[in-house]
């Protein structure tokens, strides 16, 4: 269930005036949004920098990325349904409040451990406030001013996805008051406390009329399945796989199957389950959570290690890292745009095969330059595999909303975006935990008594890593045959009706972008 799914109950009166300060309540919700998504892609730039000023342990370095996947993730559609019960402003001003102090935390920790629970918590609060943006621009705006300003929302993602590993880099190199990596999180408090005073002056209150209840039990559950495979593959390299990680990981399709049980009785109770399993007898839509699973996995291993690569094994400063990545997320965005607006209609889902196809290709001419240029590899010779793999990732992330939402009923479009976003963190989430076995796990096989012995066992690595993701592309590549081959377009405005869909198609790109 998304946030978004009852916002027509407290839409504007199109024919009553527009009131000036939607502009500043639009601007402070969208700067929330940025800050939410520049937060998530500065952090893997600054990784290095964090293990080495902190003395984390790669089990720890992966826990800062995927803890703030799994909170995130948890916590997406129950931060939704809060929205709709007790007002998306009060929601809004709770998440951003939480998401300041967790980000204060994060920035001043004294230790991993702290830090680690500080970004869980941090993801916990994006939760609340990221699915109240587009309800509140929903509310906020009349549907003819709706196009322009999703369109800008656009360009903000945009923007957020490509300046975050830049910041980031910059901030870490220059080494601000030598707080080293913390500006990256002390960045959001300025931010964050004018979004509270502001926001509790310029934005309105709105609740849906009838909103869904909690379900507390579900969230506990599949949260419980989700720690029960991820822990285990995150920790367990470092402790030498202990039998009962390995019990954990067995139980947890058991741990889901009680879920499924669970939602199928509340359904049947009060009509109200954090998943609409009815969604699953679509078979567009199974397929695409498949999709959506595994391409979140894709995006977890990929831009851990090729960050732990660039600075640990090619002993790249993080400005220099930053910079190589700039042609791969110049690529993405065009791609995005051009696969929408002119590629998809004409061609259908041959388009986001073929990005899977084109990613692939990217992740293999970068095998080939890895292994043939070892660590004298060099930025400008990354620029072509990382600009193939852009142009696939942009093929798909955009049009693959539409894809999975196109045969489902418009009164599910909402929970349907909703269990689409929260299915790609878990995905993310998941392919960092796999880190420790496709990357680390070459490492240890390697004897590392010279910086150039490391050099070469991180290279080795991040070939095997890519490896990996090219098999779970062809994966994706197969499962695509089950989308539809002619997606229906849910865009703002198309009809009168069904306005939600196009709210979980906006919520979708700002997620994805991480």
């Amino acid at each position: 269930m998304s946030s978004h799914d009852a916002v027509l109950d407290t839409a504007p009166d199109p024919a009553a005036p527009a009131d000036r300060r939607r502009w500043i309540a639009l601007a402070i919700v969208m700067t929330a949004a940025f800050m939410d998504l520049v937060d998530v892609t500065i952090v893997n730039i600054a990784i290095p920098s964090i293990e080495q000023d902190l003395g984390a342990s790669f089990g720890a370095i992966q826990w800062i990325t995927a803890g703030y996947a799994l909170a995130f993730a948890a916590g997406l559609i129950t931060g939704g349904r809060l929205g709709d019960i007790y007002g998306r402003r009060r929601l809004f001003l709770v998440g951003i409040t939480g998401f300041t102090i967790a980000s204060a935390l994060c920035g001043f920790a004294a230790g991993p451990e702290m830090l680690v629970a500080s970004r869980l918590l941090q993801g916990a609060m994006a939760a609340m406030m990221v699915p109240q943006v587009l309800a509140i621009i929903h509310v906020t705006f009349p549907a003819h001013e709706r196009g322009k300003v999703f369109g800008m929302f656009g360009a903000i993602v945009g923007l957020g996805a490509v300046s975050g590993p830049l910041l980031g880099a910059l901030l870490t190199q220059w080494n601000l008051f030598g707080l080293e990596w913390r500006p990256i999180f002390l960045i959001n408090l300025p931010v964050g406390v004018a979004g509270v005073i502001l926001g509790r002056k310029f934005i309105a209150e709105s609740r849906a009329e009838k909103a869904l209840r909690l379900d507390l039990v579900g969230v506990a559950l599949v949260t419980t399945g989700l720690l029960m495979l991820v822990y285990p593959l995150t920790r367990g390299r470092e402790l030498d796989w202990p039998l009962w990680g390995h019990l954990c990981m067995a139980a947890s399709p058991l741990v889901f199957a009680v879920f499924v049980a669970y939602e199928k009785r509340k359904t049947r109770k009060d009509g109200s389950p954090l998943v609409e399993l009815s969604l699953f007898r679509v078979k567009s839509f199974a397929a695409g959570i498949a999709v959506q699973l595994t391409f979140g996995v894709v995006l977890g291993i990929f831009f851990l290690v090729w960050t732990l690569y660039m600075q640990i094994g090619l002993g790249w400063s993080p400005l220099k890292a930053g910079l190589t990545g700039v042609p791969f997320s110049i690529a993405v965005s065009l791609a995005a745009g051009l696969s929408v607006q002119k590629l998809v209609p004409r061609f259908g889902r041959k388009v986001l095969q073929a990005g899977a196809l084109t990613m692939a290709a990217g992740l293999l001419l970068y095998i080939w330059e890895a292994g043939r240029y070892g660590t004298d590899i060099h930025s400008w010779q990354m620029i072509a595999p990382l600009v193939i793999m852009g142009l696939g990732m942009g093929l798909i992330v955009a049009p693959l909303t539409d894809a999975v939402l196109s045969d489902v009923p418009r009164e599910h479009a909402g929970s349907a975006s909703g269990l689409i976003n929260t299915t790609g963190q878990m995905g993310n989430a998941l392919g960092l935990g796999l880190v420790s076995v496709v990357f680390f796990g070459v490492i240890d096989e390697k004897p590392l008594t010279s910086q150039g012995a490391v050099g070469r066992a991180f290279a080795d690595a991040f070939q095997g890593s890519l490896w990996w993701v090219v098999a779970v592309l062809a994966v994706i590549f197969a499962v695509m045959f089950a989308l539809p081959a002619r997606p229906k377009q849910h865009l703002e405005g198309a009809d009168g009706s069904g306005e939600g869909a196009g709210a979980g198609t906006e919520e979708q790109e700002l997620v994805l972008t991480r």
